[in-house]
């Protein structure tokens, strides 16, 4: 008679294995697994996060973005809206959530199978019945169990880098639409100086004292200006477009306000003599590569463990037999059954699990000499903006500032002429453009450094994504 065979944890009260299965089973927490998101959030950026799950949930993070919408945004808040807004981040936290199933799930013993059968014939019967159950998942549910908090671990980081990159993009695109508004500003003010100025020169045309190649100069100064403040208004309404997406706006919530000006730059720049130690010891990155090598030597050590055995499945048989011709009688027993390992062995998973364990390996250590150059390139580039912003900040704007006062008042005494005052008013306006252009680098500059420290930067090619999907099956398989 056929035996119907399975893969599950075999539980028989005859054997007493139902109780070691059970003790290393896991249970859902309460918030999803958030609290080290919440944590590590608030350690490195000072923001609070929430995983809306209900409807008052919503209600709330609805009540403390309209509270935040209120006033002018400052960078700060516009990172706060965003990480309680932005529905892309509360995605990241839904797979968080279903990391948290398969870590439960992996703790789990596999349900046993049960069957039964009847055959009869002839006046005669008999009845089959089986428990099968697999006792090689049993004995390794412990080091499944292990790796599977690895993995939830791994998740739970990846969803606080997930935060960070979200937090990271609002600072930048929050800096440029700041920037972009700044630009507009200037360029209204240039353009109704050179409308004027051109207008001054027509009178002056029709008059003949001004010829037409010196009209065509008033008049081509006017037409840039006039181009270039079309385009920094696109360039505004693009960058408040992508802040408002970051921070998941839509209807109503579109009309926020933003300040018309970046900040001033601080009076002192960081000083970060320690900022290589700080990236590797803090960057997030690191810490998911170096718990998924950590979670692959546990796996390599299951491959391992279990190479020659790879099918042990136990069924225990209790059969009832009822002939015409005697009396029935039952049958009690069990029936094993298992792999001969004769064409594998188990090299091919254990050079698998090896191999893919050198890989994170050396991933690992490329990414660890990534950071070290990423942090020492982002404090020098946020240094050398801090110097340049000052430097325009200190002497460039300033000597402008003399230098058009003196021209006007050398107009107005008729010193100089008004082809003197438009050059002036050009080279006023380009070192004006500079000013804003070296500030806003500087505070996207301030922002890349604390994503050098921290993480949350673009995810790096042939980061810890694709060596996790190539580690799941021995990991997960427990050597099956």
């Amino acid at each position: 008679m056929a035996h119907h065979f399975a893969r599950g944890l075999l539980v028989l009260g005859a054997f007493g294995l139902s109780s070691i299965g059970l003790a290393g089973c896991m249970a859902f927490s309460p918030d999803g697994g958030m609290t080290t998101v919440s944590d590590l959030t608030d350690q490195t950026i000072k923001k609070h996060v929430a995983f809306v799950r209900s409807a008052e949930g919503a209600e709330a993070v609805d009540a403390t973005v309209r509270r935040l919408l209120a006033r002018t945004l400052t960078i700060e808040t516009a990172v706060q809206i965003a990480l309680l807004n932005n529905k892309g981040l509360q995605a990241a936290y839904n797979e968080l959530a279903l990391a948290e199933t398969e870590q439960v799930e992996q703790s789990l013993p596999p349900n046993p199978v049960f069957s039964i059968s009847r055959i009869s014939g002839n006046g005669a019967n008999e009845i089959e019945r089986q428990v099968v159950g697999d006792i090689l998942a049993l004995a390794t549910l412990p080091f499944r169990s292990e790796i599977a908090r690895d993995r939830f671990r791994q998740a739970q980081l990846r969803a606080a880098l997930a935060t960070l990159r979200l937090a990271a993009d609002v600072r930048r695109a929050y800096v440029r639409a700041v920037a972009a508004n700044e630009m507009v500003v200037l360029l209204t003010d240039a353009k109704a100086t050179a409308e004027s100025t051109a207008q001054l020169a027509a009178k002056l045309g029709e008059t003949g004292s001004l010829n037409k190649l010196d009209q065509a100069r008033e008049q081509v100064f006017y037409a840039e200006t006039t181009a270039d403040l079309a385009t920094a208004r696109q360039t505004a309404t693009s960058a408040r477009e992508r802040l408002a997406r970051l921070m998941g706006l839509w209807d109503d919530g579109l009309d926020f306000r933003l300040p018309n000006q970046l900040p001033p730059l601080p009076r002192r720049p960081q000083t970060l003599p320690t900022i290589e130690a700080d990236a590797v010891a803090h960057r997030i990155d690191l810490q998911i590569a170096r718990l998924e090598l950590a979670a692959l030597a546990k796996a390599l050590n299951l491959t391992e463990a279990t190479r020659f055995v790879t099918l042990l499945d136990l069924a225990g048989i209790s059969r009832r037999t009822q002939d015409p011709e005697g009396p029935p009688f039952r049958e009690r027993g069990f029936d094993v059954q298992f792999q001969i390992p004769i064409f594998d062995g188990g090299e091919v998973r254990v050079r698998q699990a090896a191999e893919t364990y050198n890989l994170a390996f050396n991933r690992l250590t490329e990414r660890a000499v990534n950071v070290r150059s990423e942090a020492r390139d982002a404090y020098r580039v946020y240094r050398s903006t801090y110097d340049i912003a000052g430097h325009y900040q200190r002497e460039i704007i300033p000597l402008r500032k003399i230098i058009t006062e003196e021209m006007q008042l050398r107009f107005s005494s008729m010193q100089v002429d008004i082809f003197a005052l438009l050059t002036e008013a050009r080279q006023r306006l380009a070192s004006l453009r500079g000013a804003i252009d070296a500030r806003q680098r500087f505070f996207l500059a301030q922002a890349d450094l604390q994503t050098a420290v921290n993480g949350g930067g673009a995810p790096a090619a042939g980061g810890e994504t694709s060596t996790t999907i190539a580690a799941a099956a021995p990991a997960d398989g427990g050597g099956h």
